[in-house]
């Protein structure tokens, strides 16, 4: 990696952070870009040493030359995209949303294109599909029709056909990648964040209503981070976009476990109120990049989970906030 550059873009983010945490194990050299200028969630999982040796940058994605004149600034080869405005961001302000999540992805595709960048993965999402019903082939598979149901939906598929379009016209290779369930230290936000805050409210003896029930694909933001990584490093050409699948799993069965591990956990989860997506998804596109997919079973990731979340507690670095939204 000695030659190497890495452009984290959205590295405030709970994505971002454990991005940051496993190129800094790998002694990579990051630039990591956000609108914040505060590194919250990544205090959680680094140390100031850590934080203070990664070069930080301002980056408005919707701001074509700024994106590429940081890309060309850094020497920037390789590119993990992570910079977005989540659902409901997106439908409390479409303009803005898709400024952010559209023009903001093109541009980093511009910036790839203009400085011979070597390896571009981005966040799609699972919200590019629809709902379960539509389909009658599973696992799913990547090409799985989109339907998307939201705004936010809607982007993603459009940044998947810039980078189709990308890769067409300027040979600009692209991996976008669809995750879903997000679990794990430095998770705090969205709906699909409640299992994160169940295990929270867990390790903190507090009770937490999950807001959903039915089946899901759970993934740990370690195991989704190293993916991001291992995307970027593949240096792909064409297009691609992959589904990850992680823990397929009913949220009663993911509160029966979690009750095992902590038999007083006060957790409770929405009756029949399933999410909109697919939860059984094919990730046989990743396999044939990545050959091995990480993946922290799911007890094992609970336990760890559990015993940093209580290091947190006990030492002021977090507090429960993120549990009344």
């Amino acid at each position: 990696m000695a030659n190497e550059t890495y452009l984290v873009t959205g590295a405030m983010g709970c994505i971002g952070s454990w991005v940051l945490r496993h190129l800094t194990d790998q002694g990579a050299k990051i630039v990591a870009t956000d609108l914040q200028d505060d590194p919250v969630r990544a205090r959680l999982l680094l140390s100031d040493a850590e934080i203070a040796a990664i070069t930080w940058d301002h980056l408005d994605v919707t701001d074509t030359k700024a994106a590429s004149s940081i890309v060309a600034k850094h020497q920037v080869t390789h590119i993990i995209h992570l910079a977005g405005l989540q659902i409901p961001f997106c439908r409390a302000n479409p303009p803005l949303g898709a400024a952010v999540n559209v023009t903001g992805t093109v541009n980093i595709f511009e910036a790839a294109r203009a400085h011979d960048v070597k390896g571009l993965v981005y966040a799609s999402s699972l919200a590019a599909l629809g709902a379960p019903e539509t389909y009658d082939t599973w696992p799913l598979p990547d090409d799985a029709l989109p339907n998307p149901a939201t705004l936010y939906g809607v982007y993603k598929v459009a940044n998947e056909e810039t980078g189709r379009i990308y890769a067409a016209d300027w040979n600009v290779g692209s991996i976008g990648l669809r995750p879903y369930t997000v679990y794990g230290v430095a998770r705090d936000q969205g709906v699909t964040a409640d299992p994160a805050k169940a295990i929270l409210a867990a390790a903190a003896g507090v009770p937490f209503h999950i807001r959903f029930s039915g089946a899901i694909a759970l993934q740990h933001a370690s195991d989704v981070a190293r993916i991001f990584i291992g995307c970027a490093n593949a240096e792909a050409t064409g297009a691609h976009v992959f589904n990850l699948r992680g823990d397929v799993i009913e949220i009663a069965d993911f509160v029966e476990i979690l009750k095992d591990i902590v038999p007083d956990a006060q957790i409770t989860y929405e009756q029949n109120a399933p999410l909109p997506y697919p939860a059984d998804l094919s990730d046989a596109g990743l396999r044939s990049v990545l050959g091995q997919v990480p993946h922290t079973p799911l007890k094992d990731a609970m336990a760890n989970d559990l015993s940093a979340y209580r290091s947190l507690l006990a030492t002021g670095k977090l507090d429960l906030k993120q549990l009344e939204s």
